[in-house]
């Protein structure tokens, strides 16, 4: 039986200067976008993830032609002879942001056939945002056990003006209803949508489109549906998650790093709480490009303070960054504390790392208590999401001893040889593949 794993081992600190890629939660939803076009739409800075090959056997199974030029990180996708309007399940059961086809296959065709969305176990995860959003729109839902059939009443039939309320400021709901609405007749308010960068860079790509959206106060979306949208070049935004997972493998393990290409106006509150911790950030950095924010180095305190912090939708502490953040707490000196509001079960990662070492206290499947200790140990870990992967790699490289990573399908799944930057660091980590 093979074994497929990643090899930690405790590690000296990190320094170095690292280039990003493309946010993967930006580059997927605009794959999608591209559906509502008929032409060449080409995308510069798009990582190298599973996910993103997800979507490029999506596409392609659609009708679309496909070219990723991996050398340039340059993605060329020509929607000419797109025709399908079905998702076949078992694209859509590998990956959750395939539900982002959804608004553009309404929008392209006037209907939609998917099952029900995989990705990572994080709980629920509902849909039900995406559905109300489509049925207020105009479109009748047939929810089968495992699939969802949607269709669209003619035009005379649907509402001229739709104003649709979030419960919840959801980012894939925001998303599908913002390029449903996008194409056809009438006009379209999100109230509570999402504001996350990623979704603000949907927003810049389908506006050069040729789309009528504009951001108003409130976190509302107003979206002026135009007859065509014509294909776009665009360069994906720089991933701020991955500038996370970097800064805090210099953090915790006490070295440096500079990022020229991260946004800090995209990491405010994230930033705050390094600095909150004692170590030593600056911003603006990299002079040479457009955004004043642009570039971050971070030089690591040798004696961090434990902080308390609570996820939430963005501007709030991002989720995808709560696991790795509890990693580096597990070795900060002091009592920490956190809680998980936006997915109801995303503290799986909490028994991988106490098998390690970790004093952590979860109380239920939101919040947790951490101790930080003086040193934690190398185990065999299981990831079992995204996030997870890399909150035990990021414990693995201060770990006694050397710690052995399963499920790294999670890992390829969200990041593009992020080993390889923490290796070129100075990080004692490698994949291994035993047959």
């Amino acid at each position: 039986m093979s074994q497929h794993y990643l090899l930690v081992k405790q590690s000296p600190p990190l320094h170095g200067t690292v280039q990003l890629v493309g946010a993967k939660n930006a580059v997927l939803v605009i794959m999608a976008s591209v559906i509502l076009t008929n032409g060449v739409s080409v995308l510069e800075n798009v990582p190298q993830s599973a996910d993103v090959m997800h979507m490029i056997i999506l596409l392609k199974d659609l009708g679309a032609l496909v070219h990723f030029d991996h050398h340039n990180n340059k993605l060329t996708i020509d929607t000419t002879a797109l025709n399908a309007y079905e998702v076949k399940p078992d694209i859509m059961n590998k990956m959750r942001a395939s539900i982002l086809a959804v608004g553009p296959l309404l929008g392209r065709f006037g209907k939609a056939k998917v099952a029900f969305p995989g990705g990572c176990l994080l709980g629920a995860r509902p849909i039900d945002y995406h559905i109300q959003g489509f049925k207020k729109m105009g479109a009748l839902v047939d929810t089968q056990e495992t699939s969802v059939n949607i269709t669209l009443k003619p035009y005379a039939e649907r509402p001229v003006y739709t104003r649709f309320i979030l419960e919840y400021p959801s980012v894939g709901a925001t998303e599908n209803i913002m390029m449903f609405a996008a194409i056809g007749k009438g006009t379209t308010e999100i109230i509570n949508a999402a504001i996350e960068p990623e979704v603000l860079d949907l927003i810049e790509c389908l506006t050069k489109m040729g789309a009528q959206i504009t951001c108003k106060e409130g976190q509302v979306i107003e979206i002026k549906a135009v007859e065509k949208l014509q294909p776009i070049s665009h360069r994906i935004i720089p991933d701020r998650l991955e500038a996370g997972a970097l800064l805090l493998a210099a953090a915790i393990t006490k070295g440096s790093v500079h990022l020229p290409q991260a946004r800090a106006d995209h990491m405010d509150v994230f930033l705050d709480k390094l600095s909150a911790m004692g170590h030593n950030i600056k911003t603006g950095t990299n002079k040479t490009l457009q955004y004043p924010h642009q570039g971050i180095q971070l030089t690591a305190t040798q004696n961090p303070i434990a902080i308390p912090f609570k996820t939430g939708p963005y501007p709030c502490f991002p989720t995808d960054l709560q696991a790795p953040t509890m990693a580096m707490l597990c070795v900060t000196s002091g009592t920490s504390t956190i809680e998980e509001t936006v997915f109801e079960n995303r503290l799986l990662h909490v028994k991988e790392l106490q098998k390690m070492g970790a004093q952590i206290t979860q109380h239920d499947q939101q919040k947790a208590t951490i101790r930080g200790v003086e040193s934690l140990y190398g185990a065999d870990v299981i990831a079992t999401d995204i996030r997870a992967s890399c909150a035990l790699v990021l414990a693995g490289l201060v770990a006694q001893g050397q710690t052995k990573m399963t499920g790294i399908h999670h890992w390829r799944r969200g990041y593009e040889k992020l080993e390889e930057k923490l290796a070129a660091m100075g990080a004692l980590i490698e994949e291994i593949i035993q047959q």
